[in-house]
């Protein structure tokens, strides 16, 4: 895995996606959820582990982005 940060901003949240090398090759999709609300001191988290497999990183990266947007535009 490599060390590039690909966090961004979507509708509230801090939206993380990583990739997790696993030992057969294949990278497993995850993702961390923050959720920062002006009108509380505290944020919320939300972390997800192994969302899916995939054969390279880029394709995890772009899984955990687009099940983060569905996940917020649903849940939010």
């Amino acid at each position: 895995m490599k060390n590039n940060n690909h966090s961004h901003h979507y509708n509230g949240y801090l939206v993380s996606p990583s990739a997790y090398r696993l030992p057969d090759g294949w990278f497993a999709a995850n993702l961390l959820l923050v959720r920062s609300d002006v009108a509380e001191a505290e944020s919320a988290a939300y972390t997800f582990h192994a969302l899916d497999y995939f054969v390279n990183e880029m394709q995890a990266l772009g899984h955990a982005s687009t099940w983060a947007r569905d996940w917020i535009d649903n849940r939010g």
